[in-house]
């Protein structure tokens, strides 16, 4: 069944979401949160903040203007002394004649903040005439001028008589409980997800042949039956893992025995046509016994520990060579190292080596090192493989096509075994065209397993 995108994932696409399960966790708790907080601010600004602003703005246009009327009924210094006191106590306003200046003054800042134009609107539909408003200076006043009789009034009001001050406040606390909801959503996902990381680098380490010890599962109820259930199927493989060697053992024992009994009789007998033909076939018997056995075996009884690569390869080489084969070696200056199973990779080398040998009759080896790992790049000169059986050359005693196969020993589980050690080092084996006009199979091995769970 072929599972559809949802028309949400389609709309905004997946390429920009994150991918770990911590991030995306995060971004479902953050987002929603400062979403909302910042709904909710703005409809503050625009509903409270701005209204509560333009009352304030109106009451002191409101003071402005009467005492703008009350000097312009009686233009004396006894009664502008009278209007000051008057505006100092309880207006909160100090006001200054200045005669004969000039209704505008150089501003602080050339920038009018959008929230004087409330003010400067109710003085000018107040007291119908020019108005110069100036907040922007520091202090905890701000400036008006009205033009009057015998010059320019000048009345200095508090800002909290102008403005709310609320507002900034509030967005403070925004501010603050958005940073608050982020670190505690940080530290809270992150002590979450900790046990779903180490849980997978203990299925990781397992699925590699690692010998994972048994840990306390943390976290949520989920994640600790999960690890709960990963030990317990953990246990039943190793059991089987035991009981499968010791059948394996037996079974190899009792084949040996009458095998060894074979041989040791025809070595004693005259060496006839017919002996040394049952002889042949009583090798090639032996030789099928060995690959089914370590084709079954599967498990490789050696440790992982740190190894040279390249030194590897040289040996596997060394020992074709010796038996007549014509290799070309081509390695690095500088030596790769690797953690594996030594033997596993020897028997997986050789068998890569096998391969090419019987097929080919040029063979090249070729270690390398890539962005992701390392590379052993196997090429012959043979027939090839059509590209659509390179992967039923894996399957078990799977016999491709005659040209292929012709005169080729075995039963056909060379490469099975190889791809089952690449893949329990956490590696892989394709194939592809060789640039020699034959098979290319590629091991491909991370430099480097981690043992920490």
């Amino acid at each position: 069944m072929q599972l559809t995108s949802s028309p949400l994932t389609r709309l905004f696409g997946r390429n920009w979401l994150p991918k770990g399960l911590y991030w995306r966790t995060l971004l479902i708790i953050v987002a929603p949160a400062a979403l909302l907080q910042l709904i909710v601010t703005v409809v503050f600004l625009n509903d409270h903040w701005q209204t509560t602003s333009k009352r304030m703005s109106q009451a002191v246009a409101a003071d402005v203007t009467l005492l703008l009327q009350l000097y312009e009924r009686d233009p004396t210094p006894a009664t502008f002394a009278e209007l000051q006191r008057l505006a100092h106590v309880p207006l909160r306003l100090e006001i200054t004649l200045d005669e004969g200046g000039a209704l505008a003054l150089p501003r602080c800042r050339a920038v009018e903040p959008a929230i004087d134009r409330y003010l400067t609107r109710s003085l000018r539909e107040d007291v119908a005439r020019a108005v110069w408003y100036d907040s922007t200076c520091p202090g905890n006043q701000v400036k008006i001028r009205v033009p009057v009789t015998g010059g320019v009034l000048q009345v200095e009001a508090f800002r909290d008589r102008v403005q709310a001050r609320s507002g900034p406040l509030f967005v403070a606390w925004i501010f603050g409980a958005t940073i608050f909801l982020c670190v505690v959503s940080v530290l809270f996902i992150r002590n979450q997800v900790r046990p779903i990381e180490r849980l997978a680098r203990a299925m990781a380490a397992f699925g590699r042949g690692e010998d994972v010890s048994t840990f306390k599962a943390r976290g949520a109820r989920e994640v600790r039956e999960a690890a709960h259930a990963f030990f317990e199927m953990r246990n039943r493989i190793k059991r089987h893992i035991a009981q499968r060697a010791q059948l394996l053992a037996g079974v190899s024992h009792d084949l040996r025995t009458p095998i060894t009994r074979l041989k040791l009789q025809f070595a004693l007998m005259d060496q006839t046509s017919d002996v040394v033909a049952a002889k042949r076939d009583l090798a090639d018997m032996e030789e099928t016994l060995e690959e089914y056995l370590a084709f079954a075996r599967g498990e490789w009884t050696d440790e992982l520990e740190p190894l040279s690569l390249t030194d590897l390869v040289a040996e596997v080489t060394s020992a074709h060579m010796r038996s007549g084969a014509t290799l070309t070696i081509l390695q690095p200056d500088q030596p790769i190292q690797v953690t594996g199973r030594p033997n596993a990779l020897k028997r997986c080398l050789a068998n890569l080596i096998d391969n090419a040998v019987a097929h080919g009759g040029a063979v090249q080896v070729e270690t390398a090192a890539t962005g992701q790992g390392v590379e052993v790049r196997v090429d012959d000169d043979g027939p090839g493989i059509d590209p659509t059986l390179y992967e039923d050359a894996f399957r078990p005693f799977s016999r491709l096509d005659e040209t292929r196969t012709r005169n080729a020993k075995g039963v056909g589980l060379g490469l099975a075994i190889a791809r089952d050690v690449a893949r329990a080092h956490g590696g892989e084996i394709t194939l592809s065209k060789s640039p020699l006009g034959g098979l290319r199979a590629a091991l491909r091995l991370p430099q480097r397993m981690s043992h920490r769970v």
